[in-house]
């Protein structure tokens, strides 16, 4: 029998490559045997390139290129570089994403005080810069009726989270764009194209060190609150969700679609 596991040889494209889940994720690929492709904006290009290096160093195989995943022209760009070099795409994990601070709401803050115009970045950001990717990278999975997409979506995905007005809108738009992009991939191209979302739980990483710690390294009243919420007790760790990832990769999930695989230690199921 098969190994429904098996990935060696695919070609992986990650956007947000370089951030601590992208990085994670690329690496753990690469020594799976993909042939992993590296997005991320130009100002990462140094670690980008070293992140290849260090790929490549250990036996796998990688290219960077700097992209902008707001920008359709920059992303045609790339899928001709990825296509010149490894002839096709079979998965796409958009990893690109994030918050800024002027699109939550402080605890000494009100809606008054919203930053409409953040909140507008954050949700391009999220949304767009996930959806536009995907319509450009799935034309080697449409020609090849066979593909893998995964989204990262988020616990904003599934109950609204106190602060992060902004974010939170974008993840809820993640989670009903990947269900939606399931069904009208399934009945346009067949099966072989399959969409689903990860949502990962509580990950300390720089885009929210700010929030969960303060500036001597201890917790915040936040973080002590997600962490008594979530029955593992703690933090997970981005290596964690690398699991979860491979089987939405892998033909071992080839009848899974318009799914979010949740890895968050407990928290979205936990109530009191």
């Amino acid at each position: 029998m098969n190994n429904l596991f098996d990935i060696k040889g695919k070609v992986v494209v990650i956007t947000g490559a370089c951030g601590v889940l992208g990085s994670t994720i690329a690496k753990y690929f690469a020594a799976e045997g993909c042939k992993v492709v590296l997005l991320s904006r130009a100002h990462s290009t140094d670690k980008g390139n070293q992140m290849v290096a260090e790929i490549k160093a250990a036996g796998g195989e990688a290219m960077f290129l700097p992209t902008d995943v707001l920008s359709e022209e920059a992303l045609e760009r790339n899928l001709a570089d990825i296509l010149a070099a490894y002839g096709t795409i079979d998965i796409l994990l958009n990893a690109a994403g994030g918050n800024m601070g002027p699109a939550n709401v402080q605890p000494d803050q009100t809606i008054e005080d919203l930053d409409i115009e953040a909140m507008k970045k954050v949700c391009e950001l999220n949304i767009f810069g996930t959806v536009i990717p995907t319509k450009v990278f799935i034309r080697p999975m449409v020609a090849q009726k066979k593909g893998s997409i995964i989204n990262f979506c988020s616990m904003s995905s599934f109950r609204p989270l106190t602060r992060v007005a902004g974010y939170g809108i974008a993840k809820a738009g993640m989670a009903s764009w990947t269900e939606w992009l399931a069904a009208e991939l399934a009945i346009k191209y067949g099966e072989g194209i399959r969409v689903n979302g990860i949502a990962p739980g509580f990950i300390l990483s720089n885009q929210n060190r700010a929030l969960l710690t303060n500036p001597d390294g201890s917790l915040t009243d936040r973080s002590r609150k997600i962490l008594g919420h979530t029955p593992f007790g703690r933090f997970l760790e981005a290596d964690e969700l690398v699991g979860a990832l491979h089987y939405l990769a892998s033909d071992a999930s080839k009848g899974v679609t318009g799914t979010i695989a949740v890895v968050d230690g407990g928290f979205n199921s936990f109530s009191i």
